[in-house]
């Protein structure tokens, strides 16, 4: 158990990630990476799949290099908003790629994930990685 109540993993420390962090952000990178076109992902989902915090997550999406090919823009909060950054806003980019995807916002800045929420990788893809989706139960 970490020092927040939780058995996830942490990413702290000041000197960068350590080489399990590494492991840790190269699964959540793994997982990103199979979120297709015109879909979102939460957080939170990819955290349950990789066994991290969704806080771990976001900072792994906010560790990618600008040229990096993994499809940052499709994981949002789960709320079906994109996430204020450190200036308080929503990002104006994330938003702009999501929207040429064909994902709809609605008045409010919110996409239905009813619509447009990822599924899962499927069981085999799981399997060849090394995954495991379903939760634990204490």
């Amino acid at each position: 158990m970490n020092d927040y109540g939780s058995h996830r993993k942490s990413f702290a420390g000041p000197r960068g990630p350590s080489r399990g962090q590494r492991r840790i952000r190269e699964k959540i990178y793994r997982v990103v990476a199979v979120v297709p076109r015109g879909q979102v992902a939460t957080y939170g989902q990819i955290a349950d799949i990789v066994d991290c915090s969704p806080r771990e997550v976001g900072y792994a999406m906010a560790a990618l290099a600008s040229a990096s090919t993994v499809p940052w823009q499709r994981v949002i909060n789960r709320h079906g908003r994109i996430s204020v950054r450190s200036d308080g806003q929503p990002d104006a980019e994330q938003r702009r790629q999501l929207r040429k995807e064909g994902i709809n916002f609605d008045t409010r800045g919110v996409i239905n994930l009813s619509a447009y929420g990822w599924r899962g990788p499927s069981w085999e893809w799981l399997a060849r990685y090394g995954l495991d989706p379903l939760p634990l139960i204490e």
